[in-house]
């Protein structure tokens, strides 16, 4: 099937089937199967795809909380150097973004 014969079809799923019948030579009831095999294997493939990024999402989200959890207990052992770093970093990037706005 050519695209012009998919757009003279215009979405009209009878005439599509009785379009196949007809350069094919197929049963209506073999390229119905045919058709609800693709869209079955379809939508399988759809729910095994967001099943697995949920499982990833889950994961991460996991992974985040454990390193989230190990920075503050650092922060509550470790306050001095803890408020130290981040003053550190603050001036370093202050630093870096006042050159970068100066130079231009």
């Amino acid at each position: 099937m050519t695209e012009d014969d998919l757009g003279a079809l215009q979405g009209n799923i009878e005439q599509l089937v009785g379009r196949i019948q007809k350069k094919t030579g197929e049963g209506r009831e073999a390229i119905e199967k045919f058709f609800s095999d693709a869209t079955s294997r379809g939508s399988s493939a759809v729910a095994h795809a967001a099943e697995a990024a949920g499982q990833y999402a889950h994961q991460a989200s996991d992974r985040l909380r454990e390193r989230y959890d190990s920075a503050e207990s650092l922060a509550r052992h470790h306050p001095t150097e803890t408020v130290i770093a981040a003053f550190g970093i603050g001036l370093l990037a202050g630093l870096i973004a006042g050159l970068a706005i100066r130079g231009r």
